[in-house]
């Protein structure tokens, strides 16, 4: 365990340095010129807008960093051969691709963090009014989310080249984010081999409408704890199920 939370610090450090956490100024900007904007074109409906607006830009930027630094945290080791010093210390591959993971996940968390910080002072500060307890529960589970993306892009990483891993991850982003309503897209074509094509990627892809609850949280209205619980817990487990897979796959790659 140890091991594995020195790598993860590293990463850490090195992504802090990437300059990412630029994206929270980024993000600042942006929730200020809506609300300076928005109300311009939207007389009636601007508060709805603005917080729409907020949350879809922190789902956006944080999918930025989770798919194009992500791809990279294995695939850049591979490309640069810095894996070779790295697998000469005593580093386990688990040890190696968790640690990565953990990495990653940690700057997300700060990431998210900072962004929802500046979402609720910009609505306080123009009273706009706002569910505060969903906002923070929807932050959580914005944080898996990306935390779940990374361990994609990671799977990819790991056998792929940098562009390829990034765009195949993007395409699991959307296939995942619409995973929920392919067996009804199936069913209502009415062809056996259609129905079961999408019934099975409805059980291969990840279902990221349980982890999308932006839409809720603007309204101040969420699944159950207990729905909520279950949706965590879903999310955890495919993580872990995708670091076996990134690992099982690095473990027969030779350097």
């Amino acid at each position: 365990m140890r091991r594995t939370l020195v790598i993860a610090a590293n990463v850490f450090r090195e992504v802090i340095r990437d300059r990412v956490l630029y994206l929270i100024i980024l993000f600042a900007l942006l929730m200020v010129a809506a609300v300076r904007l928005l109300p311009e074109l939207a007389a009636t409906t601007e508060d709805k807008i603005i917080r729409d607006a907020g949350l879809a830009g922190m789902t956006v930027l944080g999918l930025v960093v989770a798919i194009f630094v992500g791809t990279g945290l294995v695939n850049k080791e591979i490309e640069k051969r810095t894996v070779l010093v790295m697998m000469a210390k005593p580093i386990s591959r688990v040890e190696f691709i968790v640690g990565k993971h953990l990495g990653l996940s940690a700057v997300l968390a700060v990431l998210v963090a900072a962004m929802t910080a500046i979402y609720m002072a910009v609505l306080s500060v123009n009273r706009i009014s706002y569910p505060t307890a969903a906002i923070l529960i929807s932050a959580v589970f914005l944080w898996l989310l990306l935390a779940l993306m990374t361990a994609v892009a990671i799977v990819f990483g790991v056998f792929t080249s940098s562009l390829l891993a990034t765009l195949l991850t993007f395409t699991v982003f959307l296939m995942g984010s619409a995973s929920a309503n392919l067996v009804a897209l199936g069913a209502q074509s009415k062809n056996p081999m259609v129905e079961a094509i999408t019934r099975n990627l409805y059980l291969v892809l990840p279902d990221l409408s349980r982890l999308d609850l932006k839409n809720q949280a603007v309204y101040g209205l969420l699944p159950n704890p207990e729905i909520l619980l279950q949706n965590a817990l879903y999310a955890v487990l495919y993580m872990v199920l995708l670091l076996a897979i990134a690992t099982l796959i690095f473990s027969r790659r030779q350097f």
